[in-house]
């Protein structure tokens, strides 16, 4: 396909939290154009956005239903050819499965449904439509988290034995959701967040990150949630104990009562050679530690001649000059439009991860709401 992809967008309009990150990435490397959207539920503020975006008046749309409509009755040489949802985890739903189902492919924020059952029908409809579906979980687009998973495949660590991985945040330390803060708000809103909270937010995250790296599974779990905050009705802090399919153990704490703490997720991987350890925060920086040599840092960049093939792939820049938090979104985006362009392999998170992580958030919390006890993760 010789030409820009043609993006739509549901969500993100002015004053929303991720929408603007999402079109800074998808349009990084060149290979995607934003051309239209249902940016709100209110359409005054969908035709704001698009205003405030250089688009096409006829192209901003006031509903999902109205952009599909529009779309559509365009000719293929111009109408979209994905759509981005980056609304609530209660619209995701019925948002990607209008969208599948009118022939489109696409891109959606995690999770990527509130329960299991929506999230198989979703890949139901994207197998029998033959469409893409990549689910935003943006750690797995980092050069080094691409490098950690290398090093753990080809054996370098020797055999996994432990894994611990945090995700720290501390902005829901007080009931600001009763102040109505946006994001607060609805995160905390079982009938929008679904049953979680704090795992279902950012534990998934943590979540995904191990399994990603160390492709090992999450067999059982041992979880303990609590809610803090005495009028939150969710979970904003929780540990877990968990059990990886080679036999190894894992701890996984994630927390959005960590007062101080912005975003802190970090995993750390041990094997029987050496270990590793990789910061959110610091993302341009592996931490490769060995029992009987000296310990490596490795970093990011295009001249970087240890680094893996993928991880040089996800690199835009010579070493010294950091990269992070968008270009990683980036990295997403890139390898969905090269999938759908070129035919090339699916490097990026799917319906089926997603359906793991909405296992795994199940299971944290029946697990916690049953004393604690462990259960299996399938």
């Amino acid at each position: 396909m010789a030409r820009k992809l043609r993006m739509g967008m549901v969500g993100g309009g002015n004053g929303a939290f991720i929408g603007a990150v999402h079109r800074m990435a998808a349009t990084l490397d060149g290979q995607i154009a934003l051309v239209c959207g249902a940016f709100s539920s209110s359409p005054e503020n969908s035709k704001a956005t698009g205003k405030t975006l250089f688009l096409e008046e006829d192209r901003t749309y006031g509903s999902v239903e109205e952009m599909l409509a529009g779309e559509k009755s365009l000719p293929e040489s111009k109408r979209m050819d994905f759509v981005s949802i980056v609304t609530p985890n209660f619209l995701h739903y019925l948002q990607a499965k209008a969208i599948l189902e009118a022939g489109f492919h696409v891109v959606c924020d995690k999770p990527i449904t509130i329960t299991i059952a929506e999230a198989e029908e979703l890949l139901s409809i994207a197998k029998r439509k033959n469409l893409l579906f990549c689910l935003t979980h943006n750690y797995t687009g980092y050069p080094l988290v691409k490098q950690a998973k290398y090093l753990v495949q080809t054996g370098s660590l020797g055999k996994i034995r432990k894994v611990v991985v945090e995700y720290h945040q501390g902005w829901l330390s007080s009931p600001i959701e009763t102040s109505g803060q946006k994001q607060a708000s609805w995160r905390t809103d079982p009938a929008k967040a679904g049953i979680s909270c704090c795992m279902g937010d950012i534990g998934s995250h943590a979540e995904n990150l191990l399994e990603y790296i160390t492709g090992l599974e999450i067999t059982s779990l041992c979880a303990d949630l609590s809610t803090f905050v005495e009028s939150r009705t969710l979970d904003d802090d929780s540990n877990v104990l968990l059990r990886l399919s080679n036999g190894a153990k894992g701890v996984l704490f994630a927390s959005q009562i960590a007062s101080g703490d912005e975003n802190e997720l970090k995993i750390r991987v041990y094997g029987e050679k050496g270990s590793l350890e990789w910061l959110q925060s610091s993302p341009n920086e592996l931490i490769v530690k060995w029992n009987d040599k000296p310990t490596e840092i490795q970093k990011p960049g295009v001249d970087k001649a240890y680094l893996c093939e993928e991880a040089k792939n996800a690199c835009r820049l010579p070493s010294g000059h950091p990269e992070g938090y968008i270009e990683a979104f980036a990295n997403l985006y890139k390898a969905f439009a090269a999938t759908i362009s070129e035919n090339k392999p699916v490097d990026f998170p799917t319906i089926e991860d997603g359906i793991r992580g909405l296992r795994f958030i199940e299971n944290c919390v029946k697990s916690s709401k049953q004393g604690s006890i462990w259960v299996k993760n399938n």
